[in-house]
């Protein structure tokens, strides 16, 4: 259930890809991540992620620079102040925030990152894994069952 939001709502009638990647992860996926993130801009296709690992970042970025939706997903309560770039693409409509938090969740923690991966995979029609970490998080969550839902590692 989403608590909050800011943006535009109309995003979430979109196909959805969601993209979840492990902090750590072998320097031969990172560039994979990056050519991804790239294709999905210029296919105009709604990705929908935390974005808070590093290459999740850095997907972010290239996602930004294009002008397809994003869907961007917190792990804590909505944010208080707004980055530029991100005022400039809720602005044009092509960014929604969201969170499945009450305000008062000041702080990301383990707890609240896997509650808000499974949120995503929830809203998401697909799933894209750029790298699970043996025995991590993200591992865990999509050896389960999501009925319905395409999961897919990048090759």
């Amino acid at each position: 259930m989403i608590v909050s939001s800011l943006g535009n709502k109309e995003l979430l009638k979109l196909r959805k890809t969601a993209f979840l990647c492990s902090r750590e992860i072998p320097a031969s996926v990172v560039l994979k991540c990056y050519d991804w993130a790239i294709e999905q801009r210029d296919q105009g296709n709604c990705v929908i992620s935390g974005f808070h690992s590093k290459i999740e970042k850095d997907v972010f970025h290239y996602l930004l620079a294009g002008i397809q939706p994003i869907i961007l997903v917190l792990a804590r309560g909505m944010k208080e102040r707004i980055e530029p770039e991100l005022k400039k693409a809720i602005e044009s409509g092509r960014l929604l925030i969201v969170t499945p938090f009450v305000n008062s969740v000041k702080y990301v923690s383990a707890k609240t990152a896997e509650k808000r991966n499974r949120f995503m995979i929830e809203l998401a029609d697909e799933i894209i894994i750029g790298f699970a970490r043996k025995g991590g998080m993200i591992e865990r969550i999509v050896n389960q069952n999501f009925a319905g839902k395409t999961i897919h590692g990048i090759k």
